[in-house]
């Protein structure tokens, strides 16, 4: 299976009906979910854009193969204040299908509020 995965506000996650399409609160803006391709990309962009960001966020792990809006590999708009066309991101461009969402974890954070390793909550959760 090709994973793909989401960082979200937990608190805002919770709320929405859990039998409705998932469509993030930036998606009118964005036009496409921002999604990344494996735990070290997950954190370095979780630390650049959330680390000063206050509360709990969870991960969406994604089966790729079950989304039913296009993906589409894309060149970030700029980490760091500059396009890296050499890391492409998969944008999910329409609502998020639940179906798809195969499984959700806890990120975890050091009090400064940056995320540490979502490596070893993802292998567990391919474990169990």
């Amino acid at each position: 299976m090709n994973f793909i995965l989401h960082l979200v506000p937990a608190d805002y996650y919770r709320s929405l009906a859990a039998d409705r399409p998932y469509l993030p609160q930036a998606f009118a803006a964005d036009g496409f979910i921002h999604c990344t391709q494996g735990a070290d990309v997950l954190l370095r962009v979780a630390n650049t854009f959330y680390q000063n960001v206050p509360g709990e966020f969870m991960v969406l792990i994604i089966d790729e193969s079950k989304v039913a809006a296009p993906v589409r590999y894309e060149p970030p708009t700029g980490i760091g204040g500059s396009p890296n066309p050499t890391v492409l991101f998969p944008h999910i461009y329409g609502s998020l299908n639940r179906e798809a969402i195969v499984g959700v974890i806890t990120a975890q954070r050091r009090v400064d509020g940056a995320f540490v390793s979502f490596d070893r909550a993802l292998a567990e959760w391919e474990s169990s």
